[in-house]
């Protein structure tokens, strides 16, 4: 897998970065955004439960709790770098954000799907959710990486020929470069209707499921039959964030489909983050997961399978 360029300490967004022989992605705000406790781990380390506490990672992170993350915790700069982009790819037609490498040569490519009601501006909010998009728009820029966050029509088929669309946009013009497609809540229908189909799932390097449908009402239960799960040498890095007090879907949905990969397949690439605490809701993963930490094991997952 082609190696990720990592900017040189001090250099601008817009900057040259040198090659490195080193697939991992640079820090960065760090210590914003790491977690703050580890309440314990499960199977190895791949189940970790993560204390969540409103007073210190919403109001101490918002300077309007919801809405307005802290200075600190955002640069603005980094949307120099983007662009409103339309593609015609196959008779589908899909509008798009991109910051970055918007227009191709991109080292890694993250593409992040919203949920019912949302848009392809959700994913693009700086000050929401605690500035966690806001420094996953930096990762990417920093670390010679595109973030896209699309429009589509539809959580079914006609969305999932659209995303592929911009998926093997990027595969072309970028080529090497890993793919990793995220989503929340409902947009997470559409991530298993990818894995389903041979041709899309050829360019993932990852998927992070933050908040998914639960077991049955999404498309999990299929995982298990398509043929890229029977591959051992091929094996797509599972990322699943859940909030314990998720009045919406209850963590445990999501638990179990853990649970059924690990006694199919005990070695496969999967971890389930849980974000416990009393106020921990549909959203939290969003604001809590450390896309630097995931991402990394990710593609150090890829470079392990060669």
């Amino acid at each position: 897998m082609k190696a990720i360029a990592i900017l040189a300490l001090g250099a601008t967004l817009c900057g040259v970065a040198p090659a490195l022989a080193d697939v991992r992605i640079a820090p960065y705000k760090d210590e914003l955004f790491e977690y703050p406790k580890v309440l314990g781990t499960l199977h190895g380390g791949d189940f970790i439960v993560v204390d969540f506490d409103q007073a210190r990672d919403v109001h101490g992170r918002d300077e309007i709790p919801l809405k307005k993350a802290f200075d600190r915790f955002v640069d603005l700069d980094v949307n120099d770098l983007k662009k409103d982009k339309l593609i015609r790819r196959d008779g589908e037609v899909v509008q798009f954000f991109a910051v970055g490498k918007a227009d191709g040569g991109a080292e890694i490519v993250v593409i992040y799907l919203h949920g019912q009601h949302g848009d392809r501006s959700l994913a693009m909010e700086d000050l929401r959710f605690g500035g966690n998009f806001n420094r996953l728009k930096n990762l990417m820029a920093r670390n010679g990486g595109v973030y896209v966050s699309p429009d589509f029509s539809s959580f079914g088929a006609k969305g999932g020929r659209e995303i592929k669309a911009v998926m093997e946009y990027y595969a072309e013009n970028s080529p090497g470069a890993p793919i990793f497609l995220a989503c929340a809540s409902t947009g997470c229908k559409l991530v298993f209707r990818l894995l389903e189909d041979p041709d899309a799932a050829e360019l993932l390097g990852g998927v992070i499921l933050h908040g998914a449908l639960p077991l049955g009402s999404g498309r999990e239960g299929t995982f298990f039959d398509i043929e890229l799960f029977k591959q051992p040498d091929r094996q797509i890095p599972i990322y699943i964030g859940h909030a314990s007090g998720d009045p919406t879907v209850p963590w445990v949905t999501q638990e179990l489909f853990f649970r059924n990969i690990k006694a199919a397949a005990p070695d496969y690439p999967v971890r389930f983050e849980l974000f416990k605490g009393p106020d921990a809701v549909h959203g939290t993963p969003i604001r809590m997961m450390d896309w630097r930490q995931v991402l990394n094991w990710m593609l150090e997952e890829n470079e392990a399978q060669g």
